[in-house]
């Protein structure tokens, strides 16, 4: 059975959210197209939105590769899908303020204590702690996949750093700049603003004795050769911050102070880019340079907000997601919204064995991992590479996790012979403080080669922008 086509229905007629764009389209030459794309490409470059990829030569930066045809979505599939997905948000921020202290859905049996306790994720430096507004997950990315007109699944959730927030807003910008005609006849939500909701959400969780104050924030961010050091200048920029290293910060009278040109001025909320194990030298790794000696301990004292909390990227380990039905169920009541891609759980002999058994056609991901690192493709592996993964599962099968592979929906691109089919997923980016907010449409990720499911930019994919349809 083919994927779903989010533009064209089985007999080849062009769905009506599509309607104006794909009419649009084709009275377009297909000269004036590719001068579009390249034209896009052009202010791609003049801004410098490039990232780094790890494991090649140090001077690999690259620009993201982006896709003119806009990716649609309905209004009311995007009320299904936000609810869905605050429903979930919730849920995590429930569950990680639960195992840094009761731990009653491990004592309710719902998950095994192992998966906490043995967890490289768990921090127990956070143990009996609550952040400021006792809000854990300030940023989130959610992953989403569709299979059909009305089946989505939830494919991964980022509670640690998401990123890829700035290639949706300069997605955007772009288009508006090459397109503004198309943008008069389609009705699509803005997402413009959401530096200034990251700005106001960061503000709103800043340290209760700073809250009736303006609360000084900066982005923490480990420095250029970071693979998304061009987000993390951005969106200090956008949100009119300084963007510091650690080399910047130091503890002065009990608070984190950044250096400035009269001085050290103290820093109400930071949000990090660094990941935890090099936030703070004195109580995690010893040869970080990235992060600030003491930091914790003033973080711990009340007196600076880290966002996201320390401690949060076991929310978004694989193994934990699993268990997001039971999770979700646990902390709102509620059955999921949205379902999990069904997973099997390498640590578990059973699952081992199947997995083992089927492994041409599953997927592998590393419990741990993010960007399409780490992870096996069966029905594009080699015999060779299906050989060394066997070995590596067999090795450590805990680290592991395997789905199926899905039939990922399409969305047309723009190549040589016209426009293509190529598979897509979808992150949304939540804020999350004293209230919730979801950005209408998020980031969409494009496989640019025929047939392939990997929409990583760091594994080939690109991106597009995503226009949520206005009532």
């Amino acid at each position: 059975m083919p994927p779903f086509d989010e533009m064209l229905s089985a007999d080849g007629q062009v769905r009506a959210p599509y309607e104006t764009v794909k009419a649009w389209l084709d009275l377009k030459t297909p000269a004036a197209l590719e001068k579009k794309a390249r034209d896009a490409e052009g202010v791609f470059r003049r801004t410098g939105i490039t990232f780094a990829v790890y494991g090649e030569e140090a001077a690999s930066e690259r620009l993201i590769p982006f896709d003119i045809v806009p990716r649609i979505i309905t209004s009311r599939e995007w009320r299904y899908l936000s609810q869905g997905v605050e429903q979930r948000v919730m849920a995590i921020n429930a569950f990680l303020d639960d195992i840094y202290h009761r731990q009653e859905i491990v004592r309710a049996g719902r998950i095994p204590k192992q998966l906490i306790a043995q967890n490289e994720a768990f921090l127990p430096e956070m143990i009996g702690f609550r952040p400021p507004g006792n809000v854990y997950t300030h940023i989130i990315g959610v992953d989403l996949v569709r299979t059909a007109e009305n089946q989505f699944y939830v494919l991964e959730d980022n509670a640690r750093t998401p990123s890829g927030v700035s290639y949706m807003l300069e997605n955007r910008e772009t288009m508006l700049q090459l397109f503004p005609e198309l943008f008069q006849q389609v009705k699509v939500r803005p997402v413009e603003n959401y530096p200034q909701l990251l700005r106001q959400s960061l503000a709103a969780v800043a340290p209760a004795d700073r809250a009736s104050e303006r609360p000084t924030i900066a982005v923490l961010t480990p420095g250029v050769h970071n693979s998304a050091y061009f987000e993390h200048a951005f969106l200090a920029d956008q949100m009119g911050v300084e963007l510091v290293e650690g080399s910047d910060l130091k503890v002065v009278d009990g608070r984190i102070a950044m250096r400035t040109t009269r001085g050290y001025r103290p820093i109400d909320v930071l949000y990090r880019r660094v990941d935890d194990t090099f936030l703070d030298p004195l109580t995690f790794r010893p040869d970080s340079a990235l992060g600030v000696a003491g930091i914790m301990d003033v973080y711990r004292a009340g007196r600076i907000t880290i966002a996201n909390a320390p401690g949060t990227g076991i929310a978004d380990d694989k193994a934990i997601y699993s268990y997001m039905p039971e999770i979700i169920e646990f902390y709102t009541g509620r059955k999921a919204m949205l379902e999990n891609v069904p997973t099997y759980r390498c640590a578990e002999p059973d699952s081992l064995d199947y997995v083992l058994e089927h492994l041409s056609e599953l997927v592998v991901k590393e419990v741990h991992g993010s960007g399409g690192y780490g992870m096996l493709v069966g029905p594009a592996a080699s015999r060779k590479e299906l050989e060394a993964f066997t070995e590596k599962l067999r090795a450590r099968p805990a680290n592991y996790i395997a789905q199926p592979t899905l039939a990922l929906s399409t969305s047309p691109i723009l190549t040589d012979a016209g426009l293509a089919p190529r598979h897509v997923d979808l992150r949304p980016f939540v804020l999350v403080s004293d209230r919730i907010h979801i950005t209408p449409g998020g980031l969409t990720r494009v496989a640019l080669t025929e047939g392939s499911l990997v929409v990583n930019s760091s594994q080939g994919g690109g991106t597009k922008d995503t226009w949520v349809l206005d009532d």
